[in-house]
């Protein structure tokens, strides 16, 4: 609110709706999308990588089991074959493996998912 007031006292002349614009152009995006990047380990493995904050990965793996669960069910009422092995963390990334090659379609299930959960904040 005093960013409204500043910008209100050295620009008199513009409108609510321009110091609104002004003020988000300043603060920014509060939250950003995760960035879901895919690589091949063998064969018949596919590696899902989602690059997140160290606190957000102790958020995720703590529901862990009902997030591989639910992404399950996605993958299954789209009618894949794909299904999710396992999850696990790195310091800097939860690695998302299944049991099959993932398509383009099984890959955008999967970030669809991890882009609207609400107790985590990407960067």
């Amino acid at each position: 609110m005093t960013e409204v007031i500043k910008i209100k006292e050295t620009f008199y002349s513009i409108g609510m709706k321009e110091i609104d614009q002004i003020n988000s152009i300043i603060k920014g995006s509060s939250k950003t999308k995760p960035c879901i990047q895919m690589t091949t380990k063998g064969p018949s493995r596919k590696q899902v990588i989602i690059p997140i904050v160290k606190d957000n990965i102790n958020k995720f793996m703590k529901n862990s089991s009902i997030h591989m669960t639910n992404l399950n069910r996605n993958l299954r009422n789209a009618k894949s074959k794909v299904l999710v092995d396992f999850i696990r963390s790195d310091p800097l990334e939860i690695t998302v493996v299944t049991n099959k090659v993932l398509l383009n379609s099984d890959l955008l299930i999967i970030e669809k998912y991890v882009k609207i959960l609400e107790n985590i904040d990407s960067t």
